[in-house]
């Protein structure tokens, strides 16, 4: 049997709405429409009594079932009480039974309104406890019936024990419905969250590179256009490609329809590093990769290039690729502190790490070099 935690368990029927409302209404919210009927089997007894016992013993036993009743329909009313409290108040209904067999003398009298208790338990206890509280009290109830000899008593108490379990499984699908309707509202919240952080990503992977080769492109232009106007004609139409693209780019990313690939962003690359008057060193030929290994690389080679152009001061980038491994490395000066921390690195880190992959900055006067590796036999 579960261990009693006293003032921490919720009542089963405590709904938190009704917290704050008049008495009569919190009752309302928490079933006491669906207990008043209930209250009407209370004057069977009362009735069969009336013959049969002396008139103060009747007027004892109607004092008594209005106490009954009260407790009963109470329950529904101190739903929200602590649960030391909440167990005073079943204490105090089933004492009320007690004091029913003393008044009739019938010690089995008290099995006949079992399933008002059995009701009020799975109303106010924790159901893990209620549960064994429900079963001792029907095994009981049974027991006793069957030494008095009263086979309406065995009945009541089965009867109690249908009706107690069924409000309590009721009550706890109820509440495990709640919970899965809140788990959805808050997965459903996660993954909006999830879907902005990948937008914004995306986003930055992709307009960095290409306001990154949009500036080299525009600069170079500027240089060519009193020496080489053709070549600055080029360029200038080179860039407006690179700006359709982009724009091209940033639709498909809201969408969650673009697709990076290795090896269009090691032409790119190639592209804008020279573009930029770096000299660039990158494989002709690419090793088999599966989608996600390239894309994955893909976006490593971007921020890396990107990041070589703005920050690096280099002469010189190298592309170097394996089928687990891709790296980017310059002869610059080094990337700062800020560099390292920036959201460009920090996206990389994030998407490897889901992947189960490494990203690793080696940072120096002499250069810096990014790698990204995933495991065998994963992507």
């Amino acid at each position: 049997m579960p261990a009693l935690h006293l003032g921490s368990a919720p009542a089963p029927g405590h709904d938190p709405a009704a917290d704050g409302l008049p008495w009569y209404r919190r009752a309302i919210a928490q079933g006491a429409g669906y207990f008043l009927p209930s209250v009407l089997f209370l004057l069977i007894p009362l009735y069969y009594a009336a013959g049969a016992l002396e008139p103060w013993r009747v007027g004892l036993m109607l004092a008594d079932t209005v106490a009954i009743a009260a407790f009963f329909l109470g329950s529904t009313v101190v739903a929200h009480w602590p649960e030391w409290a909440r167990w005073l108040w079943l204490a105090g209904l089933m004492l009320a039974l007690v004091a029913m067999a003393q008044i009739t003398g019938n010690e089995a009298q008290p099995v006949y309104y079992l399933p008002f208790v059995t009701s009020s338990a799975a109303c106010l206890i924790a159901w893990p406890v209620a549960r064994w509280l429900l079963l001792v009290l029907v095994v009981g109830g049974v027991g006793l019936g069957a030494v008095a000899q009263e086979p309406f008593a065995i009945v009541m108490a089965i009867m109690g024990a249908g009706v107690g379990f069924s409000i309590g499984f009721g009550l706890e699908l109820e509440h495990t419905r709640a919970a899965l309707r809140r788990e959805e509202r808050r997965t459903a919240v996660l993954a909006v969250a999830a879907e902005r952080e990948r937008i914004g990503r995306d986003l930055h992977d992709i307009l960095g590179h290409s306001l990154t080769t949009i500036a080299v492109k525009a600069d170079l232009a500027q240089r060519l256009v009193s020496r080489d106007p053709a070549a600055a004609e080029a360029e200038i139409g080179d860039l407006a490609r690179v700006t359709r693209q982009a724009l091209a780019d940033v639709r498909a990313t809201a969408s969650g329809m673009r697709e990076v690939r290795l090896a269009t962003e090691v032409a790119s690359a190639r592209s804008v590093l020279s573009a930029a008057g770096l000299a660039c060193e990158a494989p002709t030929a690419l090793p088999p990769l599966d989608d996600a290994a390239s894309e994955l690389f893909g976006y490593v080679v971007r921020e890396a290039v990107t990041n070589v152009v703005r920050h690096a001061g280099a002469t010189t980038c190298r592309i170097d690729t394996g089928e687990r491994t891709v790296s980017v490395a310059d002869d610059g000066r080094g990337l700062g502190l800020r560099e390292r921390s920036g959201s460009g690195l920090a996206g990389l880190r994030a998407r490897l790490s889901d992947a189960g992959g490494v990203l690793e900055v080696e940072s120096g006067p002499g250069g810096t070099t990014v790698r990204a590796s995933l495991p065998e036999g994963e992507s």
